[in-house]
């Protein structure tokens, strides 16, 4: 997926090199004294956030791998759980803790935690914390915004879309002012991204009350955005095509693709693929349906969580806490391309330099503070989002190969994932 397809940016030289010469100079004595703790994670800017809390901490030392993006980090760490020999602590996506929670991998570090309670804002600890236990100290957000290529906007005339309807007929608009170019691209494989549209239009795909799962992946919400796209695909008004392709970087390079829906993480992926285009392209709030307000889901984002594998789970969540709430961290955080997930972060970030691909948007970090502000509240997820990962996938897949409706292949989806939970034995109803 392309949100865990995130570019690296490179950190200052100047933060990198505080945070090595600490780590050399106050690494810590080895010996029986010394905790060592074991790290996955694979996103921007960890090996330099690690040298820095080694350098602070001379009692902790951790040890970072890179486990590869999301998904391979999940699968490798439900394996290692079992197998007794997970890391101590590792980075898990938002709609993954559920899944390893009920699959017994993370440790709650309620007891640790009441330090940072006030640091994040309730929407962002409702994604690691349930029924008063914390299964993870949150790092970063990708609340969805609108990126969009300013210049070839100011070239063609148009108007940046405040609505999905005004989405639509800005799309027309480039059609008929260039026929080589496209408003966006619907990408079948982005379940995430569909997932935030969805959810930003009142979507539940998963509830549960006393411990009874309702599954509503095929909603009126979700199958009205299913329907919008399909109606801009069966109108050539968007390009149906996987992202981050050969194909479809050389369009994004020759300014064929205008926008993307997608969060404020994008920059630094279009940057990685189009560093020509940097100071050309800028952000804007999502569009929202008419008549409904600028709530917008969060699509991407992680939590240090801690494994009930770890003979140090103190150690373990003051490694976690440090991490996403220490000014040090943040810094590098903002540095690295990630939004931080604490308010001081945010605050941070909103006095820096906006990414190099926005680098000429002056009220970049207010539009990226207004969306973070607008999250849609109490986002749930099952526990087998990766069982409808796949479907969606496949199905969406199959449904723009073969031309069938989009509505079609969610409901689809919403059977696949259903049967899933009552096979594994989950009270779950329709």
């Amino acid at each position: 997926m392309a949100d865990r397809q995130r570019t690296r940016r490179r950190l200052p030289a100047a933060l990198v090199g505080a945070a090595l010469l600490l780590a050399g100079c106050f690494g810590g004595p080895a010996g029986d004294d010394v905790v060592t703790l074991d790290y996955w994670c694979w996103s921007q800017g960890q090996a330099e956030k690690v040298a820095a809390f080694n350098a602070a901490h001379p009692g902790i030392r951790v040890r970072h791998t890179d486990a590869g993006g999301g998904t391979d980090t999940a699968t490798k760490l439900l394996t290692a759980s079992r197998a007794g020999n997970a890391p101590d602590i590792a980075c898990v996506e938002y709609p993954t803790v559920p899944a390893m929670v009920v699959s017994d991998v993370l440790r709650d570090i309620a007891p640790y935690t009441a330090e940072v309670t006030d640091a994040f804002s309730p929407e962002i600890w409702r994604m690691t914390r349930f029924e008063g236990e914390v299964y993870g100290v949150p790092q970063d957000i990708g609340p969805m915004v609108l990126l969009y290529h300013r210049a070839r906007f100011e070239e063609l005339g148009l108007a940046v879309p405040a609505t999905w309807e005004e989405f639509a007929e800005v799309a027309e608009q480039v059609r008929e002012r260039d026929p080589d170019s496209h408003l966006a691209t619907f990408a079948p494989a982005e379940f995430g991204n569909f997932a935030g549209l969805a959810q930003q239009a009142g979507a539940a795909w998963w509830s549960v009350e006393d411990r009874r799962w309702t599954v509503g992946i095929d909603d009126g919400p979700t199958l009205r955005v299913a329907a919008y796209w399909q109606d801009l695909i069966d109108r050539d008004l968007v390009r149906p095509e996987p992202l981050l392709t050969p194909e479809w970087n050389a369009r994004l390079n020759r300014g064929e693709v205008l926008t993307w829906p997608s969060a404020l993480w994008a920059p630094g992926v279009i940057h990685g693929i189009a560093e020509g285009q940097a100071g050309d392209w800028a952000i804007a709030p999502l569009p929202h349906w008419e008549g409904e307000g600028p709530e917008v889901a969060l699509q991407g984002g992680t939590a240090l969580t801690v494994t009930k594998n770890s003979e140090h789970p103190r150690e373990a969540a003051e490694f976690a806490m440090w991490m996403n709430t220490a000014p040090e961290a943040v810094e590098l955080q903002i540095a690295s391309g990630q939004y931080p997930a604490c308010r001081s972060g945010q605050e941070t970030a909103a006095h820096s330099p906006p990414p190099p691909l926005t680098g000429e948007q002056a009220d970049y970090w207010e539009v990226a503070a207004f969306a973070a502000d607008h999250t849609v509240p109490s986002i749930s997820w099952g526990p087998n989002v990766s069982t409808a990962a796949d479907a969606y996938n496949d199905a969406v897949s199959a449904a723009v190969r073969d031309g069938t409706p989009l509505p079609d292949a969610l409901r689809d989806v919403h059977r696949t994932v259903l049967d899933d939970m009552t096979r594994v034995g989950f009270d779950v109803t329709d």
